[in-house]
């Protein structure tokens, strides 16, 4: 049997093996064999019991049903010609200039991710940037690298722009007033940092001219359909947030209705659009629940708890800096999902002050912005442009993070300290 202390460093050996796995993606395989393996091993060895482990999944429902109807709504749009469309009109609005239309789909990536989550810019908004720079003739990495991190940036504007506040927060998110009086101005810090920097780090790419105009197809009844959908999904999900209701099945219902109308009315098969979404991003997160609960096992929750405690004793201002520099940086190490997770259990069992969890919630959701694997709108943006053929390796997207990432949060961080 098992004794408990090599239980505990068995537990964290598996976890951190499986972590790496989602870095590095050794074999390249797919992101999601990692969790999913780590989990398994911790169940077939014992340090799981399945009770827990399916306990562990569970708490990922809300999630889950974000992400399909998500994945649901972005594959039909493509299938039905919308961002074609949509890359059209931005490359007119762009009228030759490639820094313009960088500057384009930067502030459109906002909004998005403003009203729809990060995880739309990612699935959503990428491939519409995709055809947009490929139909202008202009380099493509910059107005990816704009998806990528703004879907990170401007995270924490809304409490749905990010899935993740709904976790740090433990499902009982604060009040939209009180929410906007902390996070309004960071958010506002964090966006312009971003771009001012990201925009510097590019500029070479954005010096060429591009296509002025380029020929289309006009929107199809079944791409109409399609961005009726869309804006539907984002009347939803700021009810739901306004109402404190969860927003996975909203999100799911209005996937799967758009979806159904679009073939009903085009008389096809759903099969092609089912086929086309990317599903290992389901097991992905639901292996990453299993890891975190995992590591609660250990008692590392609340030794985390412990030393947040004293901190906060020390000075709340100093123990929100340092522990927001800090989770920003873990997690690119474990993704910011389970470090949110993490983050969450011990804010529960701490209960600091309510700067330090506002600091925590800017660490979690704009420090992704360092690494590939930093977060899952990240992950499910890297899928995205490999389906059109694009890839950013790991080392390629921190020579951009590691510069776009620090002044951001660091800026954004000293906002909301100032706010007090």
């Amino acid at each position: 049997m098992i004794v408990p202390t090599a239980a505990r460093l068995t537990t964290w050996a598996i976890c951190l093996a499986a972590t790496a796995g989602v870095i590095a993606r050794p074999f390249k395989w797919p992101e999601a064999v990692w969790p999913v393996t780590g989990a398994l091993a911790l169940l077939l060895l014992g340090l799981m019991p399945f009770t827990l482990t399916g306990a562990a999944v569970m708490k990922g429902t809300d999630v889950y049903l974000f992400l399909i109807g998500m994945m649901m709504l972005s594959e039909t749009a493509r299938q039905e010609g919308l961002f074609d469309w949509v890359a059209t009109h931005a490359v007119g609005q762009a009228r030759g200039s490639t820094a313009r239309l960088f500057a384009l789909v930067f502030g459109v990536g906002v909004i998005v991710t403003t009203f729809l989550s990060n995880d739309a810019t990612a699935v959503v908004l990428t491939p519409a940037v995709y055809v947009a720079a490929k139909k202008a003739k202009a380099d493509p990495l910059p107005m990816l690298f704009a998806c990528a991190l703004v879907a990170n940036a401007a995270s924490f504007v809304l409490p749905i722009s990010n899935p993740a506040n709904l976790v740090l927060y433990g499902g009982k998110m604060p009040p939209l007033g009180e929410w906007l009086a902390s996070f309004a101005l960071p958010s506002v810090v964090s966006i312009v940092a971003t771009f001012v920097v990201l925009r510097w780090v590019e500029s070479a790419r954005l010096t060429r001219t591009c296509e002025a105009s380029v020929a289309g197809p006009a929107l199809t009844r079944g791409g109409g359909i399609a961005l009726c959908g869309i804006f539907a999904t984002a009347c939803l999900l700021v009810t739901a947030s306004a109402l404190d209701q969860p927003l996975g099945l909203p999100t799911c219902l209005a996937g799967f209705v758009t979806t159904t109308i679009v073939c009903i009315g085009g008389r096809q098969s759903p099969g092609p659009i089912v086929r086309g979404v990317s599903w290992s991003v389901l097991p992905l997160v639901a292996g990453m629940f299993v890891l975190v609960e995992a590591l609660g096992t250990t008692g590392i929750i609340a030794q985390l708890a412990a030393m947040l405690r004293d901190d906060v004793a020390v000075g709340p201002v100093q123990a929100a800096s340092v522990s927001a520099v800090i989770l920003a940086l873990v997690s690119n190490l474990m993704n910011n999902l389970p470090a949110g997770l993490v983050a969450a259990m011990t804010i529960q069992a701490a209960v600091p002050p309510k700067l330090v969890t506002d600091a925590l919630l800017i660490g979690v959701d704009l420090g992704p912005n360092l690494s590939i694997t930093g977060s899952l709108a990240t992950i499910l943006w890297l899928t995205a442009i490999r389906r059109e053929g694009e890839d950013v390796g790991f080392w390629r997207f921190l020579k951009v993070g590691a510069i776009a990432m620090p002044p951001a949060l660091l800026l954004a961080l000293a906002a909301r300290m100032a706010i007090g």
